[in-house]
């Protein structure tokens, strides 16, 4: 998965944040969010296929680790935009981005979905 699309999603970003102070558990990171403990896992899955978090098993139990060098496309992009350039985003750009995100994977879902109609009417 792209570490952009990744790291669009609100929760995701607020998890990075979490890991970037070091690792956590499931519980954990759920204890900061108004969402089921699935609910993180399933954001955890999507940071680790991007590369951005690693599971490390400690005995019984699985803790998440921030990988930085998963993290490593954003950093290059926003170097190219510039030295400083990283402290003028703020979490509303961020946002924007996870709503262009989620606005195109909504026109690719409509696109699929109007493809197969005709085929099932064609």
């Amino acid at each position: 998965m792209d570490p952009f699309e990744a790291i669009a999603d609100p929760t995701r970003r607020a998890i990075v944040v979490r890991l970037s102070q070091g690792s956590a558990r499931v519980v954990d990171l759920a204890a900061g969010h108004p969402v089921s403990r699935p609910a993180i896992s399933r954001h955890l899955r999507v940071l680790g296929e991007a590369g951005i978090v690693s599971a490390v098993d400690r005995g019984r139990e699985r803790h998440y680790e921030l990988v930085p060098a998963g993290l490593g496309p954003v950093r290059d992009w926003l170097d190219l935009l510039g030295p400083g350039v990283a402290t003028r985003f703020g979490e509303q750009h961020l946002d924007a981005l996870d709503l262009e995100v989620r606005r195109t994977v909504r026109e690719f879902d409509d696109a699929d979905k109007q493809r197969s109609e005709r085929e099932e009417t064609g």
